[in-house]
């Protein structure tokens, strides 16, 4: 049965108005050995062929396909995505469908670069050049989320700068650089232990370690943990333990550090990574309603249930622990527009979360509606609080 991953880091990179010049500046910069693969997402004329490939295949060494339904992925080559079509990633090859808009727009990057996150986790990496719009954003988010490491050109280098903007407004990009500059730190990189970490599971590679070997490299976890806790206040060792390995892994990719014990002295040293670290471990960027089964029942049963039998001026209380920034992704399939207006018209949601964003930023919605962030072309109507409602509101309630 083929692996559900590559045996090796993929890159995918997105890029619309602007974007051939920056993907040849990036490719000029990559040498043909890095052991990575490189998926470049361009927003095509559904209406011509393309000859991006063929341009692109000028400024490298490396081989340059356009993507094919079924083509495997390998290394040290690169993939250019088809006209008129949407491209994920399955099982090592590239999986092509017709073009489809969500809102009027063509979010190709975002397709694919979410595919990326699923398959790749930590050998995902993603990188967002000049470009309209906001395509890629979210996909960014996604590859940071499962472990991967996040891209986006300067501003100031891209011919068109809101696509790169847009992502690096999110505080999910590791690294902001013009073309060359990415290129480089990509090679840079490419090496590192933590891109494979998706491959060799943590649990095989802690069996094969010598036992003392083992106990040292324990000791210095824990460590590190005691330093986030002193820092920050938080203390994490009740946290997921694979979780903590592979964000701690990312940061000393991020920093070409080889061993935990560097890494502990390097974080002892710098408040600014202790404080990187922390927002990493906390991940901000998961799905509210990622737990689909347990939402449809909350939509179809749970609240017209209490809609029948509450008193109209009664509000109904929800509180949500651990809810990170706030920004719930709302997916009508699992609970439907006219149930969450009758949530914004008739209730009270708390929501706490002890992220240092969050404790510098608590949020408090004007005028008492509900915050969603994260629509797929949903009303925006739904999205302010109704006429009739008294009692709407939410907080964002932090640890102090």
């Amino acid at each position: 049965m083929p692996s559900e991953h590559s045996l090796f880091p993929i890159v995918g990179i997105g890029a619309s108005a602007g974007g051939l010049e920056a993907f040849k500046e990036v490719l000029r910069f990559i040498p043909d050995n890095t052991g990575m693969a490189y998926v470049l997402v361009q927003h095509l004329d559904p209406r011509h062929e393309s000859l991006l490939s063929t341009l692109l295949a000028r400024t490298t060494p490396m081989e340059v396909h356009e993507a094919r339904e079924g083509m495997k992925v390998c290394v040290n080559h690169v993939y250019v995505i088809a006209p008129n079509t949407d491209m994920t990633l399955s099982q090592g090859m590239l999986q092509l469908v017709p073009r489809t808009e969500a809102g009027g727009q063509h979010l190709s990057i975002d397709t694919f670069l979410r595919s990326l996150a699923e398959r790749q986790a930590a050998g995902a990496l993603g990188v967002i050049l000049s470009g309209t719009a906001t395509d890629g954003t979210l996909g960014l988010q996604a590859i940071k989320a499962a472990g991967g490491m996040t891209f986006a050109q300067d501003p100031t280098s891209a011919l068109f700068a809101e696509m790169p903007q847009s992502a690096i407004a999110t505080e999910c990009v590791d690294f902001i650089g013009s073309p060359e500059a990415i290129a480089r730190e990509l090679t840079r990189i490419s090496h590192h232990p933590h891109l494979y970490r998706s491959i060799v599971r943590e649990t095989d590679e802690e069996s094969a370690l010598p036992e003392q070997e083992f106990l040292e490299r324990e000791q210095v976890f824990q460590q590190i943990l005691r330093v986030l806790r002193r820092r920050t206040d938080v203390d994490f060792t009740a946290y997921k333990l694979t979780t903590l390995q592979r964000r701690i892994q990312r940061r000393m990719a991020l920093l070409q550090i080889d061993s935990m014990a560097q890494y502990l002295t390097y974080l002892s040293d710098h408040q600014a990574e202790v404080e990187a670290l922390y927002q990493d471990v906390l991940i901000g960027v998961t799905s509210f309603f990622r737990d689909s089964s347990t939402f449809q029942t909350l939509g179809r049963e749970i609240f017209p249930r209490l809609m029948e039998t509450k008193a109209t001026s009664s509000p109904i209380r929800v509180w949500v622990p651990g809810c990170s920034t706030g920004e719930f992704k709302v997916d009508p399939k699992e609970i439907t527009m006219n149930r969450i207006a009758i949530l914004c018209a008739c209730s009270m949601l708390f929501a706490a979360s002890v992220g240092a964003q969050q404790k510098r930023q608590p949020r408090e919605s004007r005028g008492g509606g509900l915050r969603f962030v994260g629509f797929k072309g949903q009303p925006k109507k739904i999205l302010r609080r109704p006429a009739s409602s008294r009692y709407s509101v939410c907080w964002i309630v932090s640890r102090t």
